[in-house]
């Protein structure tokens, strides 16, 4: 080979390297970042067998490894919601996962009951909100951690359990079998009943239209749609709880086809191929974008649009809509703050005095209007493929907020936040779904295959 030819070779060979650096979602050195923050946050989520947490949370008497949703002061229980929504990291042992599946299925209601304030009603199969630590009790409500106070506020938190925890439930099963190869945990018994059973049980516990599977409530037997928004009132059919019922029944048809049951995975998979037609009828507006619900607060969902197209729910006509709608408002400042994201974008408000129709809190915090690093993957996928180099800068927004904030700095850093809001509104010091939920998806996203 002459040095000519070598020369030439070596010159496409840094053209090409260039290139990929200049088309990559992000840097190797911020996503070692992100991994190595992710990974400390969880950490310090965790609450080990026997410690204690700050008075008056009590001690970890439940034999093993709970992950709540973040460190410091954040959330002293165990939410099922957010253990499982930061599961695909890989950084929870299959130890830990069997010990917090158990513990789930363990405090599953077994039998229907009317909540002591006689303003809630908890239905057979139904997953906890959260779980107490101490005592192991089940809290079904949002809200509270005193037993006995739980479905009090129904103003607020509904009738009804929160209808995601039940999917979630799924999807912790799922994420350990898949992972794991371990087949016999779903005949494993607890309490006289098969882990199998528990999680169909669980499945048909959200309240769902017979005719397109879709969850819905209604203002009389309210119940929340989604724990990230339980201080919002959303009516009708809802969208969100949707997509996570749609997921389930994936994952309920693929463990059937392991336990070489085809006529259940066939059951299921038939119930997902309705609820993926009947989402973007139901919910779409004109922009592509996927409303909440069909009642109250039926505002455009930023989270819903970009979950269903991480989901592949929208065909690729509908989908590259929505993807442009996002990226519009990302690129006019109505989407993102700090590489985090609204609940709703800026301009599709119900009003000037709230975002969502129906809030329990005012409006640009909290649930209401606030920024979240939870959603910001879902969304960067969504902008990608219609614009790859504004994805990468959103990513690279969320990134350098989070270095210039990180904990892991002092006792006065405080990121990842669980939301915020300009000028200087934060809550929520070191949330896991932060910084777990993005990583997951550029994980997939630079390997398809990842688990």
């Amino acid at each position: 080979m002459s040095k000519k030819t070598i020369i030439t070779l070596l010159f496409q060979f840094v053209l090409i390297s260039l290139f990929a650096q200049t088309n990559k979602l992000i840097s190797e050195d911020d996503y070692r970042f992100l991994e190595s923050l992710t990974r400390d946050v969880m950490e310090s989520s965790r609450i080990y067998p026997l410690q204690k947490l700050p008075d008056p949370f009590g001690t970890n008497n439940t034999g093993g490894t709970l992950i709540r949703p973040g460190g410091r002061e954040t959330y002293p229980a165990f939410w099922i919601r957010d253990y499982a929504m930061s599961l695909e990291t890989g950084f929870v042992s299959n130890e830990e996962q069997v010990h917090m599946i158990l513990l789930t299925a363990k405090t599953q209601c077994n039998q229907t009951w009317i909540t002591k304030q006689g303003n809630g009603i908890v239905p057979l199969g139904a997953i906890a909100d959260h779980i107490l630590v101490e005592s192991s009790r089940p809290i079904y409500f949002p809200g509270t951690y005193d037993y006995d106070l739980q479905g009090s506020n129904e103003s607020q938190y509904g009738y009804f359990p929160p209808y995601g925890d039940q999917f979630f439930f799924i999807h912790m099963v799922d994420y350990y079998v898949r992972n794991s190869g371990d087949i016999n945990l779903l005949n494993q018994t607890i309490d006289g009943i098969k882990l199998i059973d528990r999680i169909e049980l669980a499945f048909r516990v959200p309240p769902s239209d017979p005719e397109n599977h879709l969850v819905y409530t209604t203002e009389q037997f309210l119940g929340v749609d989604f724990g990230f928004r339980d201080a919002i009132q959303i009516t009708g059919h809802l969208c969100y709880t949707s997509i996570l019922k749609y997921r389930a029944a994936l994952q309920l048809s693929e463990l059937f086809t392991k336990l070489n049951n085809p006529a259940r995975a066939k059951v299921y998979r038939a119930i997902a191929t309705t609820i993926k037609d009947a989402i973007p009828v139901t919910f779409m507006n004109e922009e592509g974008m996927l409303r909440a619900s069909t009642g109250k607060s039926r505002q455009p969902d930023v989270w819903a649009t970009a979950l269903a197209i991480y989901e592949g729910i929208l065909k690729e006509d509908i989908r590259e809509k929505a993807c442009s709608h996002l990226l519009n408002a990302y690129l006019d400042d109505k989407l993102a703050y700090r590489g985090n994201i609204r609940h709703i974008i800026h301009g599709e408000d119900f009003n000037n005095e709230t975002a969502w129709e129906t809030a329990k809190v005012p409006i640009n915090t909290y649930q209401n209007g606030a920024y979240w690093g939870t959603p910001t993957g879902w969304v960067v996928y969504a902008i990608s493929l219609v614009d790859k180099k504004a994805a990468a800068r959103l990513v690279k927004e969320y990134i350098t907020d989070l270095r210039e904030n990180d904990y892991r700095k002092g006792d006065t850093f405080h990121a990842p936040y669980e939301c915020l809001s300009p000028p200087s509104y934060t809550r929520g010091p070191v949330y896991l779904t932060t910084v777990s939920c993005p990583l997951i998806v550029i994980n997939k996203m630079n390997d398809p295959h990842s688990k």
